[in-house]
């Protein structure tokens, strides 16, 4: 009788064990909201460290200190955390190219991303379109004269297209307020892709979107990167991006949205919009005439990665072969590796 409860009890601490073991593996992210609902963001089990490399990846996000250190919105697109130091531990660090995405969770929406970012992870081909994904929160809504492009909402990229080559990948692409995607994320993205094109290194790069509860709109982005040959002497950030966009009142549970009767847009932004329609306006006209077939857009110069305005006067200067003619927005052209001329600013 003795050896049966014996047997039975080592049974009952091995599977005790076993279970352990399996729930620390699948590694998922939990955040929880203000009113303490808990909202989960599961890991790939197929690779429970976090990315497809050899190296263990240990999540080492405080989400109690994340939940007390990220102040309201108040006027600035993106707020540092963690004095700006990123988590990523001495093991992670590798030269070993790599990038992995969470699966979607029981409401479809996205979870972190992770990738080493380097020369081999970059895209060799133009991106593709991206409209068949409609991430959750999606709504397609303008607001002309309030927002550059007129609406709301982009697929933003978690990694951007420019870093990694993924396109419509439904694990990479939030739904995300042109402010976030332009003034939070942009920024930084640049910074690693300006970095990694003149060094030929490696940046570890993590972005990782944050739900309340169970609303359907991110209420912004964690994003870290540090710089892997030099351990962040060139690159290192540790950033919480807002997924606001001023002058609209958003609903984050569905992504419903609405002017804010009480927002007065700044001087300097009438200014800039009025600057902006005009100097279209005669881009528009000087596409129309010179080119006879394409209206508005950009020029797209293939051999510096630059894009102008069809007013440039670098236009001019180009051979006909590196010269490509656009209607992608800004921010698309940006995320596949261009950067906006110097000269005349588009």
């Amino acid at each position: 009788m003795k050896r049966r409860k014996i047997k039975r009890t080592l049974w009952i601490l091995f599977l005790a064990v076993v279970f352990s073991v399996i729930a620390g593996c699948l590694g998922y992210y939990f955040l929880p909201d203000k009113n303490d609902t808990v909202s989960e963001t599961g890991i790939d089990p197929a690779d429970p460290a976090g990315h497809s490399g050899d190296v263990a990846h240990e999540d080492t996000e405080n989400i109690d200190i994340i939940e007390e250190t990220i102040p309201a919105y108040n006027g600035s697109p993106y707020v540092e955390l963690n004095g700006n130091q990123p988590s990523f531990t001495e093991d992670d660090f590798t030269t070993e190219a790599f990038e992995k995405y969470s699966k979607l969770d029981s409401l479809s929406r996205c979870g972190r991303a992770y990738a080493n970012v380097c020369p081999d992870t970059m895209p060799l081909e133009e991106r593709g379109p991206i409209g068949e994904v409609h991430p959750t929160g999606w709504q397609l809504v303008n607001y002309h004269d309030l927002i550059e492009g007129n609406y709301l909402y982009n697929r933003c990229h978690l990694i951007a297209y420019s870093l990694t080559g993924e396109n419509a990948n439904e694990k990479n692409l939030i739904t995300g307020t042109r402010y976030l995607n332009t003034e939070g994320m942009q920024p930084f993205e640049l910074q690693i892709l300006d970095y990694v094109r003149q060094t030929g290194n490696h940046v570890l790069y993590r972005v990782t979107p944050v739900f309340e509860g169970e609303n359907l709109l991110a209420s912004g982005v964690i994003m870290e990167a540090c710089s892997v040959e030099d351990r962040g002497e060139s690159v290192s950030f540790h950033v919480y991006a807002y997924n606001v966009q001023p002058g609209v009142i958003i609903d984050y549970k569905t992504g419903d949205s609405r002017l804010d009767p009480d927002y007065e847009m700044p001087d300097e932004q009438e200014v800039i919009r009025e600057n902006t329609e005009s100097t279209e306006s005669a881009d528009r006209n000087l596409m129309t005439e010179e080119g006879g077939k394409t209206e508005g857009g950009y020029v797209l110069n293939t051999n510096t990665h630059k894009f102008h305005r069809p007013s440039c006067d670098s236009v001019n200067d180009m051979k006909d072969k590196n010269k490509e003619v656009t209607k992608e927005s800004r921010d698309e052209i940006i995320r596949k590796g261009y950067e906006p001329c110097g000269r005349c600013s588009p």
